[in-house]
């Protein structure tokens, strides 16, 4: 784990115990600090028996404390923590912050930071794949992977020093004050989250916040700032990038064009050239991001679970366009929604051959779709994919990307996403089983 003299002899709260708060917390106990924890659930508290006070920081006397942190899914503009801490001066931050302070301590290093609405995981996973195929030590973590606490120092070898990728949602920005990255990028702003910020004004000031801290490099997509060669944010990729963007499997799309645009960016203003084109030919992208699953009887199967909004989805139905003349998407949509109407999606739906509706905003999307193209009324997922693949011929593609958040039929956008996969599988693997069955049932 990172750990820093820093920490030592000062006292901390952390409020939340799941992966990054025990990380913090577990951190600063490694440093020599005083903690005191909790979580409203009791089995994470007892876990810390014996190492940390362990009491709710809504009642103690917080005079004193170097600062309280707090799990970014801890809503600041509703929590009575803010105040609480407020009251006593303390700061309110996060492990980004703590990690910001901890770098001081540590070995030689570089950091890059990746906000945006849309694109952020894959920009930050397809970075950590071209400095690991430069050689260069690095590490990704932040709103990816493990808490970035929990990972062990890097230490710099032949290739230079080591680099921290770090994704960053506007929550994790919210909580820190001094992470100056060396490379900073911001992709895209679009309407999300405002259940946290008074304005979509707040909420891309929070993420522009990350580019006011770092006096680095900055990419920013959405002024077009001078940046590096070959890609510019003001110019974004020209033809002879689109043209090269045909040898990269698992980065197909306008929303990818940007992403690995970014990441070209990322990987000049960093030292790395000369495997920029091999990496991006090798990266196999990430889980429930336009992630393919299988090909069967000449169609393909996309799994993007991850678009929970109309802007996620728009990217994936343009990343797949008519062939002579004739769409070839078959897209499975619906789930718990977030916003009403079809939003970003309406520009590609000449893309779309036929529309497979799911979930609690299933009926809305088959009402809003109808007019448009031939829309199946699945209701389940399962239903979905079996409808899709009887439909598909060899050329097509069937899409999972809901537009929609899936908490209505799943636990999150993973487990939807893992569903999909499984029945993609069943269905075309063994089609005399009928796991759609199954679901019915439940």
């Amino acid at each position: 784990m990172i750990t820093s003299p820093a920490f030592a002899g000062k006292r901390y709260a952390v409020l939340g115990l799941a992966r990054s708060g025990i990380a913090a917390a577990d951190a600063l106990l490694a440093s020599g600090a005083g903690v005191t924890v909790w979580d409203r659930n009791e089995a994470p508290r007892t876990a810390f028996a014996g190492r940390a006070e362990i009491a709710d920081p809504l009642e103690i006397d917080l005079t004193g404390f170097a600062g309280v942190v707090v799990s970014p899914g801890v809503p600041l503009n509703t929590h009575p923590i803010a105040a609480r801490a407020a009251a006593f001066g303390v700061p309110v931050i996060g492990d980004i912050e703590l990690f910001a302070q901890a770098r001081a301590s540590l070995p030689p290093h570089k950091v890059v930071g990746i906000t945006g609405t849309n694109g952020k995981s894959t920009t930050t996973a397809l970075v950590h794949h071209i400095l690991r195929a430069a050689g260069t030590p690095t590490t990704m973590g932040g709103n990816i992977g493990l808490p970035i606490l929990a990972q062990e120092p890097l230490t710099p070898n032949a290739n230079g020093v080591g680099v921290y990728v770090l994704e960053l949602s506007s929550y994790q920005i919210d909580l820190t004050y001094s992470l100056d990255c060396d490379v900073a990028v911001l992709l895209n702003v679009t309407p999300d989250h405002l259940d946290r910020y008074e304005s979509l004004a707040a909420y891309a000031a929070s993420k522009a916040r990350l580019l006011a801290m770092s006096r680095g490099t900055h990419v920013d997509f959405t002024r077009g700032d001078t940046s590096p060669s070959l890609v510019t944010p003001a110019t974004g990729p020209d033809s002879s990038f689109l043209s090269a963007q045909a040898g990269w499997p698992s980065l197909q799309g306008p929303h990818n064009a940007q992403n690995a645009a970014a990441a070209i960016l990322v990987a000049q203003a960093l030292g790395v050239a000369d495997v920029i084109d091999q990496a991006l030919r090798t990266f196999t992208g990430l889980p429930h991001r336009m992630e393919r699953v299988a090909t069967h009887d000449g169609v393909l199967f996309v799994n993007d679970s991850k678009a929970t909004n109309t802007d996620s989805t728009a990217p994936a139905l343009a990343a797949y366009p008519p062939e002579s003349g004739q769409p070839r998407i078959h897209w499975i949509v619906g789930g718990l929604p977030k916003e009403d109407g079809l939003g970003a999606t309406e520009q590609h739906l000449a893309n779309v051959k036929a529309a497979y509706t799911i979930g609690e905003a299933g009926p809305r999307f088959a009402e809003l779709l109808e007019p448009c193209v031939p829309v199946t009324r699945s209701e389940m997922l399962c239903e979905a994919v079996r409808q899709a693949i009887a439909a598909a011929v060899p050329g097509d593609v069937v899409l999972l990307s809901p537009a929609c958040a899936s908490f209505d039929q799943f636990k999150d956008y993973e487990q939807r996403g893992d569903r999909f996969r499984q029945f993609v599988a069943a269905l075309t693997e063994e089609p005399g089983i009928d796991p759609c069955a199954g679901a019915r049932a439940a």
